[in-house]
């Protein structure tokens, strides 16, 4: 990223799904909230840049809001491995120590075939030197929220995972010469 860069990411909507599942990449946005969608669309910057995860559920909010986004990878949610498509319940009861063990660690622990939270925070990195300068909306995952505010906030990634960051929430961010500056965290507008 080359000068000062002014960023607004949203959680994508909701998952059109079973609540509590650990969704794969082709799970559908729920985009039945109209008003929500029309009042975010309200606060994005005009002309500006944008991107998304490859998710089908951050594209199909990214085009709710009006966006054409360019798609970065390195913008995708935290991959859970031989988890993904289960539910957290089910897990619970039958994950036995491997997904105990995660949860005692939730940063530098990896599900089975998955990347641990310090893998997705150095992936969004690299992710965030692809962004030109200038404003710029990224439509992504709340996971991928957590690691741009891991980097921006200089924090650990168990620190980071402390944010709560809802469906289609705004989060400001800019970098700056002098740093990074954030505007606000998991703003619902209405």
């Amino acid at each position: 990223m080359e000068g000062e860069t002014f960023l607004w990411l949203v959680r994508h909507a909701p998952v059109d799904g079973v609540k509590g599942t650990i969704h794969a990449a082709d799970a559908p946005a729920d985009l039945g909230d109209r008003t929500q969608l029309d009042a975010l669309r309200q606060r994005l910057p005009q002309d500006a840049a944008s991107y998304a995860s490859p998710a089908r559920r951050t594209v199909e909010t990214a085009r709710a809001l009006g966006l054409a986004p360019k798609l970065v990878p390195e913008f995708s949610e935290q991959e859970f491995g031989d988890w993904t498509g289960r539910r957290h319940d089910q897990l619970a009861a039958t994950g036995g120590d491997p997904y105990a063990q995660f949860w005692n660690d939730p940063a530098r622990g990896k599900p089975p075939g998955g990347e641990s939270f310090e893998d997705q925070v150095a992936r969004v990195r690299r992710g965030l030197s692809q962004i030109d300068a200038g404003a710029s909306t990224l439509v992504v995952h709340s996971g991928t929220i957590r690691a741009v505010l891991c980097v921006a906030l200089d924090l650990t990634p168990q620190a980071a995972l402390r944010f709560v960051i809802d469906p289609l929430s705004l989060t400001r961010i800019d970098r700056l010469a002098t740093g990074w500056r954030v505007v606000c965290v998991n703003q619902r507008i209405s």
